[in-house]
């Protein structure tokens, strides 16, 4: 599979010869109708959607009610399309990448749908890495059918970013270029409570520059609870060009702002990777620099700052820079921060494709959800423990809240 750097390449290249782009939606849930409501309303005719999943009844219904939606408000120029996949099988993903040649393929798929997992084990458990199988099941097969495919399209994965695309990457398999999710969440959050302590305007709340690096645990610990567990994220701050020195702690308190828990709350991981997709394109077309927030960036354990340049000279192919931005933070210190982060998450380790949980938490699991977690999964194991964690945990957890 080829990397961001060389996608970029080519992508920015070919917009030379033609001002398009193709985004491909693997899975339609909640995540994927959000982002397409999103990407529609740009009311961009360089852009083409095509939605790809299991049930084209189903694709059919809701990309319909987008487009009506859409043309009610006016904005109805981009071309849309629907793919049938099965997404249990590489092949059936590798034609559908291989007849729309997309340039974005984004992740929204699950394993088990319509269920947030946290909200299964977050109260008792405290940690998410529980789910890291479940989270990997359908992104393997999407990047190594891209890989197949030999696709340049660029991999965005909303599903668990900060430990998935580690995995893969330790097992020398194909994993995604980016990752969005919940510190792209935080973000967001942050600024409120920033804004809210300068008594700012809700208009200047955007002019708020954050640097954050951490990983999954503390974008729901601090949004949640607005706490760290003594484990403080790397974080700067500033507005309009002056760095803010704010207690932190009050930061941190006033990031715990109530959210629905039910599938309006995934608005925001549909944003984050519309946020991502809306700056690579214009970056892509008029050059110049973006910055944003992304787990499980270049396969690095967490989350992080990310950097892209483009520079366009007349005449001559455009030079590209990407990667983790170092500004405020050294690459090392903000891996070492990560895996401070992501060990509160539940996971000591990934190396050489197997995934090391912590004992804390195989011990939470068997104690409170009646589970036996073994200490290390290899990756080719993760499937036969998701199909586990379906029938013994997640089932029986909703049948019981249901009786």
């Amino acid at each position: 599979m080829r990397s961001l750097q060389e996608n970029l390449e080519f992508l920015a290249a070919r917009k030379l010869l033609r001002n398009q782009f193709k985004i491909a939606i693997f899975g339609l849930g909640s995540v994927g109708c959000y982002l397409l409501d999103y990407l529609a309303n740009l009311g961009d005719s360089g852009i083409e959607i095509a939605v790809v999943g299991r049930n084209r009844q189903k694709l059919e219904r809701d990309l319909n009610a987008i487009r009506a939606a859409t043309l009610i408000r006016e904005r109805l120029q981009s071309k849309t399309s629907i793919f049938e996949a099965d997404f249990e099988s590489i092949e059936s993903m590798e034609k559908v990448i291989r007849d729309f040649q997309p340039d974005f393929i984004v992740n929204s798929s699950r394993a088990y749908s319509g269920v947030k997992y946290g909200s299964i084990s977050w109260n008792t458990v405290r940690a998410y890495g529980l789910w890291a199988p479940l989270s990997l099941r359908y992104v393997r097969n999407i990047t190594e059918a891209l890989h197949r495919a030999h696709s340049h399209a660029i991999v965005i994965n909303t599903s668990y970013s900060d430990a998935t695309h580690a995995w893969l990457l330790s097992a020398g398999q194909a994993y995604p270029h980016l990752g969005s999710g919940n510190l792209n969440h935080l973000v967001p959050r942050l600024k409120m409570a920033v804004g809210s302590l300068l008594n700012l305007e809700p208009k200047d709340w955007a002019k708020i520059q954050v640097s954050i690096s951490t990983s999954h645990f503390h974008d729901v610990s601090i949004s949640k609870e607005g706490r760290t567990d003594g484990v403080d994220p790397l974080l700067k701050m500033s507005f309009e060009g002056k760095e803010l020195h704010l207690n932190r702690s009050e930061i941190f308190a006033r990031c715990a702002i109530a959210m629905p828990v039910d599938q309006k709350r995934n608005m925001l991981n549909a944003s984050s990777t519309f946020e991502i997709i809306a700056k690579l394109i214009e970056v892509l077309r008029n050059g110049g620099e973006t910055k944003f927030h992304s787990p499980g960036a270049q396969g690095l354990i967490g989350g992080y700052p990310f950097i892209i340049r483009v520079s366009t000279l007349s005449g001559q192919p455009p030079l590209i820079f990407c990667g983790v931005d170092q500004t405020d933070f050294k690459l090392e210190q903000m891996i070492e921060a990560n895996r401070a982060s992501i060990y509160l998450d539940g996971i000591e380790g990934i190396s050489k494709g197997e995934l090391t949980y912590t004992d804390e938490l195989v011990a939470k699991v068997r104690t409170q959800l009646n589970f036996d977690l073994p200490k290390s999964v290899n990756l080719d194991a993760s499937d036969d423990l998701a199909h586990r964690l379906i029938l013994e945990v997640i089932q029986p957890k909703l049948a019981e809240l249901h009786s």
